[in-house]
């Protein structure tokens, strides 16, 4: 291979080829140091001696199905300037690193479309290595994402691993980035973020939240001026989750075997939407027969759907005077649960209706939170923490397929 097939096929610029050897299926290449990048390395002086060579093997980007390799003769000079003798530095391969930067960009080039051990049988090197070089480029992208400009948030907790390991998300609702990621669910998680929010001096309006306290207390501390918006979706489940317990207490109070035939089965019915039931399935008959045979919870699934429209009214004000009507049934309706609901409902007030100046949700969220299962289970787990929260960073750029 000629010196200038070398600069266009690998970006090795300043070296001569010496010779060209084949060796157990890998090429290696033999090239040595030209005149002009013979400088110290830390100044840049050419005003040096020469006090021998040392050579090293890089890895470099394959030629068809052959391995190949940049044996190079690196001089040791001695710089006049700083009176130290150092190794002239390597123009096509990052320090202390065995394999050439066109190599690094070439896994990078694969890194979308391949595993990680699908891209190292590929090249014949180790997992680690390919590993390393992805990480490094996601730790340059993506380890401090900006911050300046953000305005609107979204906080939210994901599991990700075994024994209820849990770590906390923050989204750009406007962009779709992810702007922190951190161990652990509570508030204290947050206080790093806190600080380079700060320093960047962003200007929150609303952050959307879902209805734990501890992530309401922190945003009233570090954010008095944006607004809380509680997540439409997480309140519509917590109800989901009463009426499930309404209708288990039905269950086991049902004297007889009708009734209970009746439920059985029922909870799903309950839970879906009514455009959604399966009429081939006759599931829309069966949730009208349980909600005849009991009353209580008939009300319970009549004020759940009701609930729906409270963020489909005209005005704020509207939608005050919805809600009050609602809890005012909630607490006739004589049901426990709807009581617990209703109040809690009631002490939410301000941060429901906040949705009205604000229409955001943790929503994109919760797909970021899908994307980062996936890419768990395709990377069958990371035990590697910086690199799984790197990988997180670089989610919004994943359109299709979470490889990698």
């Amino acid at each position: 291979m000629s010196t200038s097939l070398l600069y266009h096929t690998s970006g090795i610029r300043g070296y001569s080829q010496i010779k060209t050897e084949f060796d157990s299926g890998m090429v290696c290449f033999h090239v040595e140091a030209q005149p002009q990048v013979c400088r110290c390395s830390a100044c840049g002086s050419t005003n040096c001696l020469r006090r021998g060579s040392h050579t090293r093997r890089f890895h470099n980007v394959p030629f068809g199905r052959k391995s190949t390799w940049i044996v190079a003769s690196l001089p040791r000079l001695e710089c006049r300037e700083c009176g130290v003798v150092r190794q002239i530095e390597v123009g096509f391969a990052q320090p202390r690193r065995g394999y050439t930067q066109a190599f690094a960009q070439y896994v990078l080039d694969l890194a979308p479309h391949m595993t990680i051990k699908d891209i190292a049988d590929h090249l014949s090197v180790s997992w680690d290595t390919i590993k390393e070089i992805i990480k490094m480029d996601l730790r340059k992208r993506y380890a401090r994402p900006p911050l300046h400009g953000v305005r609107h948030l979204a906080i939210d907790e994901i599991a990700v691993g075994h024994n209820y390991r849990f770590c906390t998300v923050v989204l750009d609702l406007d962009s779709g980035r992810v702007l922190f990621v951190g161990p652990g669910k509570g508030a204290e998680t947050l206080v790093p973020f806190w600080r380079r929010l700060r320093r960047a001096k962003a200007r929150i309006e609303a952050v959307a939240i879902d209805l734990s306290s501890a992530y309401r207390m922190a945003v009233e501390t570090y954010l008095p001026e944006a607004q809380i918006v509680f997540d439409h979706f997480h309140l519509v489940k917590l109800l989901n989750d009463k009426l499930s317990d309404l209708r288990r207490q039905l269950y086991r109070q049902a004297t007889d075997d009708l009734h209970k035939d009746v439920l059985k089965g029922t909870r799903w019915l309950l839970l879906k939407h009514p455009d959604h039931l399966d009429v081939k399935r006759n599931e829309r008959a069966r949730l009208d027969e349980a909600l005849r045979l009991n009353e209580a919870l008939a009300t319970a699934y009549y004020l759940k759907e009701d609930l729906r429209q409270l963020w489909k009214q005209p005005s704020k004000d509207q939608a005050h005077v919805f809600l009050q009507s609602w809890f005012l049934t909630a607490m006739a309706s004589g049901i426990r649960v709807l009581h617990q609901f209703a109040r809690t409902l009631l002490a939410h007030t301000p941060g429901i209706l906040a949705w009205y100046d604000h229409p955001i949700s943790t929503g994109p969220l919760e797909g970021t939170n899908n994307k980062i299962k996936t890419m768990q289970r395709q990377h069958y787990g990371l035990r590697d923490q910086e690199f799984f929260h790197l990988k997180i960073y670089s989610l919004h750029r994943a359109k299709y397929a979470l490889i990698g």
